[in-house]
């Protein structure tokens, strides 16, 4: 049985659809055990490099201190390394591993396999309309106004 029943609102089938491919995406990240928060760090240092703690909390939008507790665990598994920062001695500079670079490297991978999974099932026509349309929807200002 489908998540998304008839006369659901547009905002609950994306909900459904969205709820969908989180679960999915939770369930493969399992595997390398990691938390959904300690994969998006992942995902913002590899796309941005060093980074300092700061810095990465305002990416990941969440407060220091919790950057810092998910630094931690990543560190402790190995995927992450804290180093000087050149600019400012004081202050320590946030990067992946080789490994961690790696394990960013299958993240990406396995989240793909999962999307397509799921979005296997609409025709590339489909598939264009849709990514024009979320394209749009994530452009649109948070208070509504496009």
């Amino acid at each position: 049985m489908s998540d998304v029943e008839p006369g659901d609102s547009l905002g609950e089938a994306f909900g459904a659809v969205a709820r969908r491919l989180r679960v999915a995406s939770m369930a493969a990240l399992a595997q390398h055990d990691v938390t959904p928060s300690q994969v998006r760090a992942i995902r913002v240092l590899a796309a941005h490099g060093g980074v300092r703690s700061k810095e990465l909390a305002e990416h990941l939008k969440i407060a220091p201190r919790s950057a810092t507790e998910v630094v931690d665990a990543l560190e402790e598994k190995g995927l992450v390394a804290r180093s000087p920062d050149p600019d400012d001695r004081r202050a320590v500079v946030v990067s992946l591993t080789d490994r961690g670079h790696a394990l960013a490297e299958q993240v990406r991978r396995t989240r793909g396999v999962e999307s397509e999974r799921i979005f296997d099932r609409l025709s590339q026509t489909d598939r264009d309309h849709l990514a024009r349309i979320l394209r749009r929807l994530q452009d649109q200002d948070p208070s509504g106004r496009s």
